[in-house]
């Protein structure tokens, strides 16, 4: 297994490493024209053929026959999913969604208005959206944590109804701990419908699958491109690109921590990008033989080898220094620093979807478990974007109340700017109101 290495000796070397970064992101997860014409034709399907075609293309992607009535999952078989799941493995959703919802909570803007002597008042109204839709991934692997960093932002906001969809591709289900995970987050309803079928119907809505506000989940190209796709008709979270990890070392890393880290993510997908920045020689050495010891032992060895020989690269770099300077380049979703003083490269990170400070931090306890979203910006978009929050199920209204003595005070200088526009039914929709009489 050969995951590839640069070794940063000059200026020359830097330079075009920053070539190879910032070219990654503008062709990587891209897919190409065929695929696309494929989603388009998906959707232009459903949107024409609404539940009829959900089921042909269920059949045709996902091998599992289904009549319409039978996309919902009722109650009834999430509880009895949910109960046939091991009490242990109940507990630890359970403390894992109390963690979630106690982070996002804490940062939810609130309603305000500001009121002046004359009567007049300005202002914003925070408002949840009416309706969400949340896609699970259940192609390669099965996502309870996903539900919950999807689900529980969304009734963190006051999102009234809040539909799931996921693939029937266990055992022509969907997997019991992902159900267990949908009624512990307080999905409203839950479809056993996936792939861009089902991000069509979110969107345009069929007879049995409601429309949506905005569709918000992970997913595999044919997803991603679904929603980039039907974001004229309503909002998504992002495209998100495959899974990434850059782990910042220094000589004093355990190479084991490192390694595992790099393993983590390309078990994501084969597409995934695991990357190492070291300055010590020594410690690639270390973690590309503990790699090449470990993967082979892995149950989705195939994926992870994949990732690594495309995707996957060790880089040595000179200083610390250029390890930031790379990895702000690269914006990576995931961050691990295990350095020395790890807080001190930390400050320096503007550009990261999520940091994991020291190597007792490994990503997972973000992916799983300790409140912040797994669901993150890929493909350098961390350098304008953030994680999912409940924030992004929330909308801002203004709201303005002038009075006649206010607008008086102000017309002027409103008439002025909409003439200068050349605006001249905005000046005198001002004038209007203000004037006896105007030409």
């Amino acid at each position: 297994m050969q995951i590839k290495r640069y070794d940063i000796n000059d200026d020359a070397a830097l330079g075009a490493m920053r070539g190879l970064i910032i070219e990654r992101a503008l062709t990587g997860g891209t897919g190409d024209a065929s695929r696309m014409a494929g989603v388009r034709a998906i959707i232009e399907a459903v949107r024409r053929e609404g539940d009829e075609a959900v089921a042909e293309l269920t059949e045709r992607f996902d091998g599992v026959r289904l009549e319409p009535s039978q996309f919902e999952v009722t109650p009834e078989e999430i509880d009895r999913a949910a109960d046939s799941l091991d009490p242990k493995l109940l507990a630890i959703l359970q403390r894992a969604h109390g963690n979630i919802r106690a982070f996002h909570a804490k940062h939810l803007r609130e309603s305000w208005e500001d009121s002046f002597e004359d009567g007049t008042t300005i202002g914003q109204r925070v408002t949840p959206i009416e309706s969400a839709g949340v896609y699970v991934p259940g192609g390669k692997a099965f996502y309870p944590s996903s539900v919950l960093m999807n689900i529980v932002p969304a009734r963190v906001a006051g999102v009234k109804e809040i539909i799931m969809v996921s693939p029937p591709t266990y055992n022509g289900d969907i997997h019991p701990g992902v159900l267990a995970a949908a009624r512990i987050a307080g999905a409203t309803r839950v479809f056993r419908v996936g792939g861009a079928q089902a991000v069509a119907a979110l969107a345009y809505g069929t007879a049995t699958i409601p429309a949506v506000c905005k569709i918000t989940g992970p997913g595999n190209f044919y997803v991603t491109a679904a929603k980039s796709l039907v974001r004229q008709a309503v909002d998504i979270d992002s495209e998100a690109g495959p899974s990434e990890v850059v782990v910042i070392a220094d000589a004093e890393a355990d190479p084991r921590f490192v390694a595992y880290e790099l393993l983590a993510q390309a078990e994501h997908d084969e597409e995934a990008m695991p990357v190492l920045i070291t300055t010590s020689a020594q410690l690639a050495d270390a973690v590309a033989e503990y790699i090449a010891e470990q993967a082979p032992k892995l149950e989705r060895a195939a994926i992870v080898r994949q990732s690594l020989e495309s995707c996957g690269s060790i880089v040595v770099v000179r200083s610390i220094e250029e390890a930031i300077e790379l990895t702000n380049l690269i914006a990576p979703e995931h961050l691990s620093i295990q350095v020395k003083i790890p807080t001190r490269v930390a400050s320096k990170i503007v550009n990261a979807g999520a940091i994991m400070i020291g190597p007792m931090t490994p990503v997972a306890v973000g992916d799983y478990y300790a409140g912040p979203n797994h669901i993150l910006p890929t493909m350098r978009r961390a350098r304008f974007s953030s994680p999912l929050t409940a924030e992004d199920f929330r909308k801002v209204t203004s709201v303005l109340y002038y009075t006649r003595q206010r607008l008086r005070e102000q017309a002027e200088d409103i008439i002025e700017l909409a003439t200068l526009e050349g605006l001249q039914a905005h000046a005198r929709s001002v004038a209007v109101r203000v004037q006896e009489d105007f030409k």
